[in-house]
């Protein structure tokens, strides 16, 4: 890769070498429809399956609980939408978080207008959300609470397996969006206890426009589009071969990288902090200590606009002030519902590290920053 150093890998990832060599043996030789009976069919079903199942071992699910979906987006939509429709004869509330991605609170929202009750839980200082808060919040009707596994602007990690209990034991459905965490950390839906997990591809070294929903057998879901019967009739729509495929490497290559990957990140985003702090004096941490990404380093930067600082190193460091998803709006809502003052949101700055990433790379980012700030803050 080349031009600036690239620390915004919660924006999206470069499609790695691997996965790009398996979707290129798709595009040449696997043109057939999976749905067709013939050779060519069957070749291309073949493949898909052996991506779900790739897929699948990654979160610790079975092959027949992985939907395939043309992006976290629209896996979130159906987690939501199909959930809360499949449900409503039940119960008409759902509860969600303050800091959910624009693809789980746009939802609740179009929910919220066609009659449903949405409860939005408030997040703590770090961005943590209580699971005490979740069970006040519980009604007799509630049906569904979505809680992302990972923030994707702080990297702070919710209490999801403790959250899932207690919608367990109440009979509620849980679902979680855990795109930015998957690929990064450990998931193991056992483990977390949820009922619907969403994962995308392009947070993790696979192209954009493939994403996937996890569903727990048993787990009651209607489609939001409806077609053909692919994907157990919950996602219409001729399979996206070539994509799936690309998913499924990089999952296999996830599994295959961990625990060695998550300890390296953490190396260079300490590294990174670290020398940041020690050239730039009140610098402020905006992440819970220790229930965090391993990638992800949030910082306000004192004295400075963040907008105006990236752009004084556009050439040297990619970065960003918020998500691109909400690219273009002022203020960032997470850090707001953080509780942060003004000043520090207009300082802060999401820096986000991958598995390309060198030592090399943190240090020149470090010191073009820390050059571009002091030269800010003294007025040239």
């Amino acid at each position: 890769m080349t031009g600036p150093v690239y620390l915004d890998y919660n924006a999206t990832t470069p499609v790695d070498g691997v996965v790009a060599a398996a979707m290129t043996m798709v595009l040449m030789k696997l043109f057939g429809n999976p749905s067709s009976a013939h050779v060519f069919g069957q070749r291309s079903r073949e493949a898909v399956a052996r991506a779900r199942a790739q897929v699948a071992a990654l979160i610790g699910a079975t092959s027949d609980e992985i939907v395939f979906t043309g992006s976290a987006t629209e896996a979130n939509n159906l987690a939501l939408r199909g959930a809360a429709s499949a449900l409503a004869a039940r119960g008409r509330h759902l509860i969600t978080s303050a800091i959910e991605h624009p693809s789980v609170a746009e939802p609740c929202r179009q929910l919220a207008e066609q009659g449903f009750s949405v409860t939005v839980i408030p997040v703590d200082t770090w961005g943590c959300v209580d699971p005490g808060a979740i069970a006040a919040a519980v009604r007799p009707d509630t049906v569904l609470i979505s809680v992302m596994h990972a923030n994707n602007e702080v990297g702070t990690l919710e209490p999801i397996a403790d959250i899932a209990r207690i919608a367990r034991e109440r009979g509620i459905v849980f679902h979680t969006d855990a795109a930015q965490s998957v690929g990064k950390v450990p998931v193991q839906v056992e483990d977390l206890g949820v009922d619907l997990l969403t994962l995308s591809g392009h947070k993790f070294y696979a192209p954009k426009g493939i994403g996937a929903l996890y569903v727990r057998a048993g787990t009651p879901l209607n489609p939001v589009l409806y077609g053909g019967g692919q994907e157990r009739g919950l996602r219409p729509g001729t399979e996206n071969v070539v994509a799936i495929v690309g998913l499924g490497e990089a999952a296999q290559l996830a599994r295959a990288r961990w625990p060695a990957a998550g300890a390296r990140l953490e190396q260079l985003r300490a590294r990174l902090y670290d020398g940041l702090n020690g050239r730039i004096p009140g610098l402020v941490v905006n992440v819970h200590p220790t229930a965090r990404l391993p990638n992800t380093l949030n910082v306000s930067f004192p004295a400075v606009d963040a907008q105006e600082l990236l752009l004084r190193v556009a050439d040297h460091v990619a970065a960003s002030t918020g998500v691109a998803c909400h690219a273009g709006q002022p203020a960032s809502g997470v850090l707001a519902a953080m509780g942060l003052d003004d000043a520090r949101i207009r300082g802060a700055v999401r820096f986000s590290i991958g598995w390309p990433t060198t030592k090399a790379e943190i240090d020149g980012a470090i010191e073009r920053i820390g050059q571009a700030w002091k030269r800010r803050v003294a007025g040239r």
